[in-house]
């Protein structure tokens, strides 16, 4: 498969999770409308509170994860090294240079972030610059610009918002069915209305969880269209593939500034290289090292 073919593969599957989301949050509202009786204003109720929280995070998440990560400006006197590397590609790439930060951390390791090429950071920590060649920090710095370059952020938080919405319309329902809700004495003595409350109430349990596994899922497609971007964007997806597998060999420790919040965001999970059930896939923010490595060297 040639690396256009990876990038248009991994947009296609985004769009399709997303699309699935939304459907799987409609028939969700149908179901607890029916049972309670209240009509789709739930859902409105429930948009608009996700998208505000959610908003919230969208304009200031970046301040916060760089703040919690202890990343430190560099300027191109400071570091001309690294700051030379990031601007070369983002010419390549026809975007503005990001701001640019250091971590100070021996784990090798790196994110971006910023809800538009205009307003975004790039992080790599000392470990990362120490331990890898010229063209596989190349790879990995072009990795994390193609995040800013796809929008990840936005399409993050649009999926934030659908997983928020999840989480109030079972949390409702559920306090709602059990400390009384608007449903007639018609409804509660039909055999569907009764069927449909069964099916509430597992939905409503089972929901939370779903959201946040389609919610991981986009987040490892984004990882995905980001190897494949970088590698169009370097013409040499050697170079990525190799810092994946340095990356993935020594993250043996997490990273000192590692938060389950800003998981996501890095290139590698910076709680630290693990060996992956299929269990523990599911719940992963990131797909296996082994895989991203395969389909780099194969592609054409």
């Amino acid at each position: 498969m040639t690396t256009y073919q990876h990038i248009q593969a991994n947009k296609r599957k985004t769009a399709v999770l997303i699309f699935l989301f939304v459907l799987f949050i409609i028939i969700l509202g149908w179901v607890f409308a029916e049972v309670l009786g209240y009509g789709s204003g739930a859902i409105v109720i429930a948009t608009i509170f996700a998208t505000a929280t959610s908003l919230i995070g969208y304009y200031s998440g970046d301040a916060i994860a760089l703040r919690t990560s202890g990343a430190v400006p560099i300027s191109k006197e400071h570091n001309a090294y690294v700051y030379r590397l990031v601007e070369n590609l983002c010419i390549t790439a026809g975007m503005p240079t990001p701001k640019i930060y250091v971590i100070d951390d021996p784990t090798m390791n790196a994110f971006a972030t910023g809800r538009n090429p205009e307003k975004a950071s790039i992080a790599v920590t000392t470990g990362l610059v120490a331990g890898l060649e010229n063209e596989e920090l190349e790879g990995v710095i072009a990795h994390e610009l193609s995040h800013i370059k796809n929008y990840d952020i936005r399409v993050m938080t649009i999926v934030i918002v659908l997983v928020g919405m999840v989480s109030l319309l079972a949390n409702w329902f559920l306090h709602f069915s059990f400390f009384g809700g608007r449903r007639s004495n018609d409804r509660s003595d039909n055999q569907l209305g009764a069927i449909l409350a069964i099916v509430g109430i597992i939905l409503s349990i089972l929901s939370p969880i779903a959201a946040n596994l389609i919610q991981l899922a986009v987040s490892r497609k984004r990882e995905f269209l980001a190897d494949s971007s970088a590698a169009l964007l370097t013409r040499y997806p050697e170079g990525l593939a190799r810092a994946l597998e340095k990356i993935d060999r020594s993250n043996i420790r997490p990273l000192a500034s590692a938060s389950p919040a800003t998981a996501h965001l890095y290139i590698s999970n910076p709680f630290g290289s693990e060996k992956r059930s299929f269990l523990s896939h599911l719940f992963s923010t990131h797909p296996p090292a082994q895989q991203r490595i395969k389909i780099l060297r194969g592609m054409a």
